[in-house]
């Protein structure tokens, strides 16, 4: 596995950030911004999709432990349907970003596309989190806090799988939501159930 870069600049201050939860059909978007030490070295972080839980749960201590500043932030489900599920992960970072204790001179964002935050300048890198530390971080950060949250909500609501999908669209969440309706946690904007599928069950 190649190891990840630990700065995008020499000299600046960078905040890698990273969402976790756009292609669920309910729960948050999570979004989590984390400012590393200079030339920070890491072997085994990395993407956090190719992690598993405990690896995640092994890495979100280490980087708690070694991080100069690191903030985790939620956009719920009912303001995704009213702003869109891109604003409200723009927003979810920036909402991030807001908490850090030290102001980051960039920002490296996950993704292709980004919306201002302010004045600070910022690279937005298809695939980051795969290349650069401070954005695995953020996405370690991330994917572990709204997995938490989800597994919780499965308690609360049973019969969705979130204890395993965490909220994104799998056969057994879809199933459960043809059986059981939507929860209150649902992004009622989302296409909770293909066409097809409604066309099919109603025949």
């Amino acid at each position: 596995m190649p190891r990840l870069r630990s700065s995008f600049t020499k000299d600046l201050i960078e905040a890698g950030c990273d969402e976790a939860g756009r292609g669920c059909l309910a729960g948050p978007v999570v979004a989590a911004a984390v400012i590393l030490p200079q030339k920070y070295r890491h072997k085994k972080l990395t993407d956090s999709k190719q992690l598993s839980a405990d690896e995640r749960l092994a890495l979100r201590e280490d980087i708690i432990r070694d991080a100069e500043a690191w903030a985790v932030a939620e956009v719920s489900h009912a303001e995704i349907d009213v702003i869109n599920i891109l604003n409200a992960s723009y927003k979810a970072m920036h909402l991030a970003v807001d908490q850090l204790t030290i102001r980051p001179e960039l920002l490296l964002i996950d993704g292709n596309r980004f919306k201002p935050y302010g004045e600070v300048p910022f690279e937005c890198i298809v695939k980051g989190d795969g290349k650069f530390l401070s954005i695995a971080a953020a996405s370690v950060l991330a994917k572990t806090y709204r997995d938490e949250l989800m597994h919780k909500l499965a308690i609360q609501y049973p019969g969705y799988g979130w204890e395993t999908n965490v909220g994104y669209p799998t056969p057994a969440h879809r199933d459960g939501i043809k059986l059981l309706g939507i929860t209150p946690y649902h992004r009622k904007s989302f296409q909770l159930i293909p066409s097809q599928l409604e066309l099919i069950f109603e025949s």
